[in-house]
């Protein structure tokens, strides 16, 4: 039990940082408000605790086993994110350009982890890492995944919550491209911490 303190931090420092999940929540409670970037955050959370299942199981290790495996998620990761920059970049936040979308659904967002490049970098770290040494081994997994989520959730709903705070001062053009830009740097930098 003495690698679930290490294991909590790990948890709390790669869910806080910026990541794909971290910046679509920020743009949802900008567009749609807490509540309705609920079943976003839920659907992570789940998608990502089946995600640290599977490599807690053996799929982790199997990625870090073939290089070749490795390096394609590393730059098909990186790819995305410089891709998800680049739509970022000139993205407006009035009510009627944005009247008929709907915040991601959570079957939507819980499948988007096994596309998300931060979320296998965090799975296969974590369970590599930080997968507790108890035994049977479903426990050990059960209790990894468990610690992860409970801190997941709470860290993820920091950003849907500061995007739902900030819809309201994004009336404005200039405050629009000043966020924009930040998103987008902070996006470019995670496809850049990718080969960290």
């Amino acid at each position: 039990m003495e690698t679930l303190l290490p294991l909590a931090l790990f948890a709390f420092v790669s869910s806080i940082t910026p990541g794909p999940n971290n910046i679509m929540l920020t743009s949802s409670g900008i567009l749609f408000g807490f509540a309705r970037s609920l079943p976003h955050m839920l659907g992570i959370t789940f998608g990502f605790g089946v995600l640290l299942a599977l490599c807690a199981a053996g799929i982790g290790s199997l990625i870090l086993a073939v290089p070749a495996m490795h390096l394609a998620l590393k730059v098909l990761g990186s790819a995305y994110l410089v891709y998800l920059a680049w739509q970022l970049r000139g993205m407006a936040f009035t009510q009627d350009e944005h009247k008929d979308a709907r915040p991601m659904s959570f079957l939507g967002a819980a499948m988007f982890q096994f596309a998300n490049p931060k979320a296998w970098v965090m799975a296969v770290t974590g369970a590599s890492a930080f997968l507790p040494l108890i035994q049977p081994v479903w426990l050990a997994i059960a209790v990894f995944c468990a610690v992860f989520c409970v801190i997941n959730f709470p860290c993820i709903s920091v950003w849907a919550g500061t995007g739902a705070a900030l819809g309201r001062y994004l009336a404005q053009a200039l405050w629009q491209r000043v966020f924009c830009a930040v998103m987008v740097l902070l996006t470019l930098y995670s496809a850049a911490a990718i080969w960290l």
